[in-house]
């Protein structure tokens, strides 16, 4: 079983709720977590940025991680969205066996 987890930063809270319900519907997700809002300083184009963001946690299988990401690239706001995927190295086996069931193509079976 091979489980990760995907931290992504959003424009706003309702952003990281649209998008993380189509991954889940779409099984791409088992599920995400949604944080509380936070504020960003980073430079884009040449100028210091600030902005107040929702950071995320999705869970999936690590065979279904590349069309996660390429799925939330063509659905964020962002030209340039940060998405990135963390080993998780243990967790309940329960737990791991209810991600994969939910990131299969379809999770009936």
């Amino acid at each position: 079983m091979s489980v990760v987890s995907v931290y992504c930063i959003f424009a706003s809270a309702e952003e990281a709720e649209r998008i993380g319900r189509t991954l889940v519907e779409e099984s791409l997700a088992a599920c995400i977590n949604i944080l509380g809002p936070c504020r960003s300083i980073y430079r884009w184009q040449g100028r210091i940025e600030e902005a107040d963001e929702a950071p995320a946690i999705l869970k999936t299988s690590a065979d279904r991680v590349d069309r996660l990401i390429d799925r939330i690239t063509r659905l964020h706001s962002y030209e340039v969205p940060a998405i990135a995927v963390w080993p998780v190295l243990k967790l309940p086996e329960s737990y791991a066996e209810w991600v994969e069931m939910q990131t299969r193509s379809d999770p009936r079976v």
